[in-house]
């Protein structure tokens, strides 16, 4: 019997040996293949016509690395690939984000955002009585720029602006109107391909919940700004009541099964690709970063004039009145305002946070309700 299983052990060994070279030559190839695929523009600076099939098809296969190398790993030390297969559709989805989503598109409501978030950094560094000039010499970074009409009023505010984003329809769109105000560069936020500590100023506005991996977002954000420099986070919240991508209540309070399921029954889609997080989770997402937040959602609903946001309120409803009774002056006291304003914080649909890399603080004038350190 040992005679007659001989040849068959050794064939099998024989078999599986070669399996494995084979598996180590595909692995050389992939990475060197993803190596030489990195910058996915030509040499003038276009698009490359391969580099959006290029880009889907390594999503498939590669990790996340950081711009050293490094594993793009959260940290628990996951794989930033999900655990269902779902994160290469949603790569896709971020490849040609601006024509899945013409609201990246819509100018005039893009340009009002603009101008609540510049108005909320002015405040942060003193700089709120500067008007038009109050990036003045900052070095600012938009992650997930798209069409480039954010980066166009943080450059008319008098910053250097570099705007980035995986999605090369919108870089396009971007290049063909604000090449001469703004740098734009198609890349992956989880690897920004951008020196330690060049930027001043980041600009991370309702992106999060978009990418694979959150913690190795904000990893990069941390690693790229100065030393006393400072990011801007528009962080949508999961425990929100209105899912403000398909516009069902209750969306994101599901697990990704029932959410899909929800989606479906709804008409609005096969997956719901979008992971956000609650305010705890939020916060513990920029310990982990090394980032100290100051939320100004409070003092931006007490203040909406002051930061271009009255477009912000609910439409109209039950929503709208409530938020008028905390909002208008005169109708109750302002330490009620504040005090009902942050009461209702755990289901904002949207938090509006500074976050700084070391103790450096608000330098504005005082507003009502904060803002707040982030605890």
């Amino acid at each position: 019997m040992r005679f007659v299983l001989s040849p068959i052990v050794k064939a099998s060994t024989r078999s599986a040996a070669a399996g494995r070279a084979r598996t180590r030559r595909t692995r050389t190839r992939t990475g060197a293949w993803v190596s030489r695929g990195r910058d996915p523009r030509e040499p003038d600076g276009r698009d490359a016509p391969e580099a959006k099939e290029r880009d889907a098809r390594a999503s498939h296969g590669r990790d996340a690395r950081g711009s050293r190398g490094r594993d793009a790993r959260g940290s628990r030390g996951r794989d930033a690939r999900g655990s269902r297969g779902r994160d290469a559709p949603r790569r896709g989805r971020q490849l040609a984000y601006s024509e899945l989503e013409p609201r990246s598109l819509d100018e005039f409501t893009r340009r009002r955002k603009a101008r609540k978030l510049i108005a909320v950094l002015a405040h942060f560094l003193g700089r709120d009585g500067e008007g038009a000039q109050a990036l003045a010499g900052l070095r600012v970074l938009d992650i997930g720029c798209s069409a480039g009409f954010i980066c166009d009023e943080l450059a008319a505010a008098g910053a250097e602006v570099t705007g980035v984003d995986i999605d090369s329809a919108g870089l396009r769109r971007a290049r063909a109107r604000f090449a001469r105000r703004a740098r734009f560069i198609q890349a992956d936020g989880l690897a920004l391909p951008l020196a330690d500590g060049t930027v001043d100023v980041v600009v991370l506005n309702h992106i999060y919940e978009h990418v694979v991996d959150a913690d190795v977002l904000l990893a990069e954000v941390r690693r790229v700004l100065a030393r006393d420099g400072l990011a801007y986070l528009g962080l949508g919240n999961r425990l929100g009541i209105m899912e403000p991508h398909h516009g069902l209540p209750l969306l994101s309070w599901l697990p990704p099964g029932l959410a899909d399921r929800y989606l479906r029954a709804a008409g609005r889609g096969e997956h719901y690709y979008e992971r956000y997080r609650s305010r705890p989770g939020l916060r513990r997402m920029l310990a982990r970063a090394g980032l100290r937040a100051w939320d100004y959602t409070v003092p931006v609903l007490l203040a909406p004039e002051a930061f271009h946001a009255e477009a912000d309120l609910p439409p109209g409803g039950p929503a709208r009145g409530l938020l008028r009774a905390v909002t208008a002056p005169g109708r109750l006291p302002a330490p009620a305002r504040a005090w009902l304003a942050r009461a209702a914080l755990p289901l904002a649909p949207t938090y509006l946070w500074v976050a700084t890399p070391g103790s450096r603080g608000p330098a504005g004038h005082t507003l009502p309700g904060g803002p707040q350190p982030v605890t």
